[in-house]
């Protein structure tokens, strides 16, 4: 997967998830021309704790989000 398109994936998430902003993801290959990307960052709950954030992204070979999963 090109720098590109992994930005472009980036971008998308952190639009979407504010807390995960600025996290390199670690970027996997997956069968059929499919790439995974995992972001990990931190969010603050209303109450002021910190809550961990995972976001899990499959996505194609040019950039397309596939599939989007969270956990909290």
């Amino acid at each position: 997967m090109e720098d590109k398109h992994i930005q472009q994936v980036c971008n998308s998430v952190y639009r979407q998830f504010p807390e995960v902003r600025g996290a390199r993801p670690s970027v996997s290959s997956l069968p059929g021309d499919k790439f995974q990307l995992i972001f990990h960052g931190k969010g603050e709950t209303p109450d002021g704790k910190q809550i961990n954030r995972t976001v899990r992204v499959t996505a194609s070979e040019n950039g397309k989000i596939l599939k989007l999963t969270t956990s909290r």
